[in-house]
């Protein structure tokens, strides 16, 4: 793990999440009585999706490349070293989720339900939760808990979707969560990774592994303590900004149509006119 795998997690998941709360609100708006969850938003042009066929080429890299680091691994600390090959087998139940979305989407199968994808996703996120900051403890361990905590509502979230994919409010949930784990990724690797960031009295992450430690190194306990109070604190911090961020979002987008995401493509969506209403050919009778 480094400051860069942080960064270009938080590029993903920042970005997935905005574009994600940004469509689902716009579709909510557009009518209310017939909004039903995406599993994913597709766009036209097909190029608007670089970011999908972007994840289905850096996840299976990303992957392979906790493998290597797994294999690689000198430490000590056996806990840690696992972890890569766990953190690895998660990236890859994300591959094969947007495998099976985008199977789903291109050839319009209705045999994989929505509530299958959101099941396995549901699923993948709980594996997340389950395998997220293994071998670490303390300060460190505090970091990586709290986005193991977000993982679980990822996942708690995707299964309500299961059960009802018309619950709005629990999508714009799980899309504000996902924007929430992207900013809070990025200063996980900003605090343990780099020294400018750090918490004052304790030093980075990369050092305490080096010497076979699985936390960052304090002068003191007092330290440890006062920069758990302050890493939960942030994490309030972090909520409410997105939080507020999200809810914006909602008010903007109800005030200005132009801002809101346009028509997103699928089987469901193909369905359904400009006006909300489906659109079936009249009888023959009912023309003349």
């Amino acid at each position: 793990m480094s400051l860069a795998t942080h960064f270009s997690a938080f590029l993903f998941l920042f970005t997935l999440g905005i574009r994600r709360l940004f469509c689902c609100i716009s579709n909510y708006l557009k009518n209310p009585s017939l909004y039903r969850s995406r599993t994913w938003y597709f766009a036209e042009p097909k190029w608007k999706n670089l970011d999908l066929y972007s994840l289905l080429i850096i996840l299976p890299i990303a992957s392979f490349s906790h493998v290597f680091l797994f294999l690689a691994f000198s430490g000590t600390n056996i806990t840690y070293k696992f972890s890569f090959l766990q953190q690895s087998l998660v990236i890859f139940l994300f591959w094969v989720l947007l495998i099976l979305i985008i199977i789903k989407e291109s050839f319009d199968l209705y045999a994989i339900l929505d509530s299958f994808v959101y099941c396995f996703a549901g699923v993948s996120f709980a594996v997340e939760f389950l395998m997220n900051g293994k071998g670490l403890v303390g300060l460190s361990g505090n970091v990586y808990g709290h986005l193991g905590e977000l993982g679980l509502v990822c996942a708690g979230c995707c299964l309500c979707l299961a059960v009802n994919p018309c619950a709005f409010f629990v999508e714009f949930l799980f899309d504000s969560v996902l924007l929430l784990k992207g900013t809070w990724v990025l200063q996980v690797g900003l605090l343990l990774y780099t020294d400018f960031f750090n918490v004052k009295g304790c030093g980075n992450l990369l050092a305490a592994l080096a010497k076979g430690k699985n936390d960052v190194k304090c002068d003191l306990d007092e330290n440890k303590l006062r920069g758990i109070a302050l890493m939960n604190l942030l994490f309030i911090v972090h909520v409410v900004v997105v939080m507020i961020m999200s809810l914006g979002f909602f008010a903007l987008l109800n005030k200005s149509k132009r801002m809101r995401c346009g028509d997103t493509s699928g089987p469901l969506l193909a369905q359904v006119g400009s006006e909300g209403v489906l659109m079936r050919p009249l009888p023959e009778l009912e023309i003349e």
